[in-house]
This record gives C-alpha cells, structure tokens and sequence, in this order.
C-alpha cells in the first residue's frame, strides 16, 4: 500500500472545502509544528503531520447577526467530533490504511477538550502531538483561522513535510533493519 501524501490530502474536494473554512495557513503550521514534536515524543511523523493538517476540518462557523461570533462557537462547538468522521472518510477514499486512519481520526478527535465534561484527559503519544502543535500555533479569539496562505504556498510547504517525512520513514526503517538483523547474529 502506497503512502498517502499530505498534497493528496490538500488537493482533495473535502479538503478544499473545509480545511480552508478552518484555515489552510493554521492547518500548515501546525502540520510543521508535529513534524518536529513528532521527533521529540517518538511518535510516526506520517500520522503526525496528517492529524495535525485535518486537526479542524470538522469546523463549524458561528455568526450571530451576520458577524463570526468566537464565544458562540466556543459554548456550542462539536468540531473535533464532526473532524474526526470527516478525517477518517477522506483518508479511507485516499488509500490510507484503516488502521492508520483510525489513529488519525481519533488524534482529530482529542486534539482538543472544549467540547468535553470536565474531567482529564488520557492521551496517547500521537494525540499529544496532535493538541501540543495546535497549542503552538493558537492565537486569542480564534485569529489563528484567519491566518491567510496562498494554494501554490501551501503545496510547496506540504510538500516539503512530505519529503521530510519520507526521509525520516526510510531512516526509521534501516534502522528497524539494523536492530533485527544485530539480533538474529
């Protein structure tokens, strides 16, 4: 099975739609920002950089007499539950393996608690990456959606993470390759 790449993902319908009512320029930055998390808390980049690009494709907007409205969204938001259905579906028609996108679907899922009772969260590696890069690149009010961000920018960073991650893939699996053969000498 071939690797779904983050500029497969960007050039889909779904993600033109709502990545970019979330923000295409948040959705990069953070992807970036999972990249290099990824390599700190041992966790697949590939996962990583996708969660973290589709973290908000499940937003809502909420106006209150035709203006956005940040505390209506905030009191009201289900995006990370919508996200996660919308992930999962778009990464299964793009070839993604089921089991990978489970993971990244749930990372979409808790990348974020506002829409939970109080109580703590557990998360796993991957969905820590996930909420910390988003923490990264926030801003108050919500303005780190209106960031803006031309298509051709886009691709040509994604692009770029895709490489990064390509090449950190090949260089975990020599690895894995050294280790089994070490132990079977």
């Amino acid at each position: 099975m071939e690797r779904v790449t983050l500029t497969q993902i960007l050039n889909h319908e779904v993600t033109q739609k709502f990545v970019k009512r979330s923000g295409l320029a948040h959705a990069v930055a953070v992807s970036e920002y999972a990249f290099r998390l990824a390599k700190v808390h041992d966790v697949n980049p590939d996962l990583a950089v996708k969660a973290a690009f589709l973290h908000d494709i499940g937003h809502y907007t909420w106006y209150r007499n035709g203006k956005w409205d940040y505390s209506l969204y905030k009191e009201n938001d289900i995006h990370a539950i919508k996200g996660a259905e919308r992930a999962h579906k778009l990464l299964i028609r793009l070839g993604e393996h089921p089991v990978n996108a489970k993971k990244i679907a749930l990372a979409v899922l808790l990348h974020t608690d506002s829409y939970l009772p109080e109580g703590d969260l557990k998360l796993d590696p991957l969905q820590h990456v996930v909420a910390l890069a988003d923490k990264k690149d926030e801003e108050p009010g919500g303005k780190h959606h209106y960031k803006t961000i031309s298509d051709e920018e886009a691709e040509e960073r994604l692009g770029k993470l895709d490489r990064l991650v390509e090449q950190a893939l090949k260089s975990e699996n020599q690895k894995s390759a050294l280790a089994q053969s070490a132990s079977v000498s």
